[in-house]
């Protein structure tokens, strides 16, 4: 890889990045059932209709995994904990849940990790999503009891702590496109998620504020748009995508105000005084986690619904997701939040990765396409710095192999190979790259 640890400021930190319900086996442990458990069994949801019910055994294998981040000189471990596992029904504890992320810690601990929790990465409880989900705003409270109960038990050892993961996906990505649970095609469903998910964060927030906890953030993703052509309606595209994607959750947080190019289609259908809970969502944090792994084109189309919007994928090498790699487009993102939106703020690119089709012959795993796609975004961070971002990590996503929700077990994230059928842990070519350039 074309950059060293030294490269980089004093206290930089390189790590890698999980979500619970994507590696753990849901099946263990007294999780409840989730909204993506009954989401998979639902017809052409996902790829043969998988769970995650055992995706990588994480909850019997952590131990071997937190090797392989001490093992290839990683400074910290971004996790998830699902409140399905600390809270089967949502809102009763389970003990055994609360044991685990207990033991996990202390383990990530052990092996000298600085532990990165992100609360909620999509797992919702059945029993929540039965009264409405995101669209109901009581779910917003129900986070806020979560949010105690996990600090209480862990809140006192980890690093950092981010209340969402990517807003615009359990929102937009999830009420409005259908791609993800619940699977909705529905703008007055997308309207309230759009805003209770911020709620969701804003009321978090404040329940780890009261526990006097330091190093709160949220992880929003971004993608960059340009528009198709040089035409005034493909512009008007480009800001109506901006402003759904990008600006609507870091203008709330920042400015505590949604984008009016959104609004356009939103505002009819929103909660009741939504405007009342924009202070509580316009709180400081303490740092913003930056997801980013591609670029679209757009261009309006009068004949879809709102927002009138076609995107396509940009023009360059694509992963196997399809999603073109462009790492302009994690520089643009560093440089343009810290300029635009909160200056000096500790940024921490908490997720970027790409899928790939790995095969293993002869034991091993070359993937020279993911090696350089993460010298290249690395050195996008790099870059960055260089021009005033105040970047201090990135955490490739992600350790291992997992289950990529509506794509099942079929796209491969991970520097580490999993077998699915046996569950054999195997580092990959980029993993041992990285353990090299980030080496003391």
């Amino acid at each position: 890889m074309d950059f060293k640890r030294s490269d980089f400021p004093e206290g930089f930190l390189f790590g890698a990045a999980t979500a619970a319900y994507q590696i753990e086996g849901h099946k263990f442990g007294g999780a409840g059932p989730t909204h993506w458990d009954t989401f998979a069994a639902g017809p052409g949801n996902v790829i043969r209709a998988e769970d995650g019910a055992v995706a990588c055994d994480h909850y019997h294998r952590f131990a071997e995994d937190l090797d392989l981040l001490k093992d290839g000189g990683l400074d910290a471990y971004r996790f998830s904990t699902s409140w399905a596992r600390v809270m089967p029904d949502g809102r009763h504890i389970n003990p055994e849940g609360l044991d685990f992320y207990d033991r996990l810690v202390d383990a990530i601990l052990d092996r000298g990790l600085k532990p990165f929790q992100t609360l909620y990465h999509w797992e919702l409880p059945s029993a929540l999503a039965d009264k409405g989900g995101w669209m109901n705003r009581d779910t917003c409270g129900y986070f806020g009891d979560f949010t105690d109960a996990i600090t209480d038990r862990i809140g006192d050892r980890v690093a950092a702590i981010s209340t969402i993961n990517e807003p615009w996906c359990i929102a937009y990505l999830s009420h409005f496109l259908g791609h993800h649970a619940p699977g909705l095609k529905d703008i007055r469903a997308t309207s309230r998620a759009m805003h209770h998910i911020m709620l969701a964060h804003g009321i978090g927030l404040s329940r780890l504020r009261d526990k006097g906890m330091k190093n709160c953030g949220i992880v929003l993703n971004f993608d960059h748009t340009d528009p198709a052509d040089e035409s005034p309606a493909a512009a008007l595209a480009a800001r109506r995508t901006d402003a759904i994607f990008n600006r609507w959750f870091i203008e709330a947080i920042t400015k505590g105000t949604y984008p009016e190019e959104a609004l356009e289609g939103f505002g009819p259908h929103m909660p009741e005084a939504w405007q009342d809970d924009m202070a509580l969502i316009n709180q400081p944090i303490d740092y913003l986690g930056v997801n980013y792994y591609t670029r679209h084109t757009v261009k309006t189309d009068a004949s879809t619904v709102w927002p009138h919007v076609h995107g396509e994928e940009g023009p360059g090498e694509k992963t196997q997701m399809g999603w073109e790699i462009y790492p302009d487009g994690l520089y643009g993102f560093l440089t343009r939040l810290s300029r635009d939106y909160v200056g000096d703020l500790p940024l921490y690119v908490t997720e970027n990765g790409m899928a790939w089709d790995d095969k293993v012959e002869n034991g091993s795993i070359y993937d020279p396409v993911r090696l350089k796609f993460i010298s290249d975004h690395v050195l996008a961070a790099k870059r960055a710095i260089a021009d005033g971002a105040n970047v201090k990590g990135f955490f490739y996503w992600s350790l291992l192999d997992n289950y990529e929700w509506a794509f099942g077990y079929e796209k491969r994230f991970g520097m580490v190979h999993v077998d699915f059928d046996t569950l054999k842990r195997t580092p990959k070519a980029s993993y041992q790259a990285l353990k090299t350039a980030i080496a003391r």
